[in-house]
């Protein structure tokens, strides 16, 4: 077979290549050897006393807990964003789509600082708040609101340049044909979104499992309590318990590892050929 007339020499594709491996080595692979390494440094036993600790359990109920809250409510948001963003015209879309990408621009520690401005004791609702008994900073209520704003965008993101460029054609159709707008919705929109949903899904699930910044200054750092697992393995590190640190840093390296093979499971699945599309051609 030949080669296409732009294709690079054999010579450069090899530099390329190994270029490549060589800073995928040392930034991917060396750190994630490196976290197991020091996990296990007092061996088996002193692997799982620090993973069993209470206060690690404690860190990991946490971090799921606020995961599955988080994604939902990102799910939802970010879905009828991206219909609003790519099926209507509206004043005010241009400053929609500017809110939207807001999380990323602002610093999550100063997402943290605005949630205190706005909820903590001496914010603007915190008194309120105070007065019917209901705690949202330096509790599972504020990490959640810091979490879901720094993740916000991520479903929306990866949806509406799909929708745009798959377009309204089918769901008119089918409207024109007499199906209703929840319909169009279930039996044509949604399967052509599946996989950059789940893509979504998966990006948004990792970050909230991840995120330090924002939750750090919302958590209060209360041991049991309001410590995700990155702000646990920060306190065990800055207490020189370096084992500890990087047993429960190992989780963490787990959870990652699990999403980025859902990641990549939902790119092969998606870059597939659909049989029924194949044969109907």
């Amino acid at each position: 077979m030949r080669e296409p007339a732009h294709a690079e020499p054999a010579l450069v594709r090899w530099i390329l290549i190994a270029t490549a491996l060589f800073f995928l080595a040392l930034f991917l692979i060396a750190p994630v050897v490196v976290v197991f390494v020091e996990a296990f440094q007092k061996g088996w036993a002193g692997y799982v006393s620090a993973i069993r600790d209470p206060d690690a359990l404690a860190a990991l109920r946490l971090t799921l807990t606020v995961t599955a809250i988080v994604v939902p409510v990102n799910l939802v948001a970010g879905l009828s964003a991206a219909w609003a963003l790519t099926r209507f015209r509206f004043p005010g879309k241009s400053l929609l789509i500017a809110l939207i990408d807001l999380p990323f621009a602002v610093s999550p520690v100063v997402t943290g600082l605005m949630f205190v401005l706005l909820f903590g004791s001496h914010g603007l609702l915190g008194p309120w708040l105070a007065e019917r008994g209901l705690k949202v900073i330096f509790a599972t209520p504020g990490i959640v609101l810091a979490t879901l704003f720094v993740t916000l965008p991520i479903i929306a993101r990866e949806l509406i340049p799909l929708m745009q460029v798959q377009g309204a054609d089918e769901e008119e159709a089918a409207l024109s044909l007499g199906a209703n707008a929840w319909q169009t919705f279930w039996r044509v929109t949604l399967p052509k979104l599946r996989w950059g949903l789940l893509y979504g899904v998966v990006l948004c699930s990792a970050r909230s499992m991840g995120e330090f910044g924002a939750v750090s200054v919302v958590s209060g750092h209360i041991r049991g309590r309001t410590n995700t697992l990155p702000l646990h393995v920060e306190i065990l590190y800055n207490e020189y318990d370096f084992t500890g640190a990087f047993a429960v840093a190992s989780l963490l390296t787990l959870l990652a590892l699990v999403t980025l093979v859902a990641k990549g499971v939902v790119e092969w699945r998606s870059e597939r050929p659909n049989p029924e599309r194949r044969e109907g051609k």
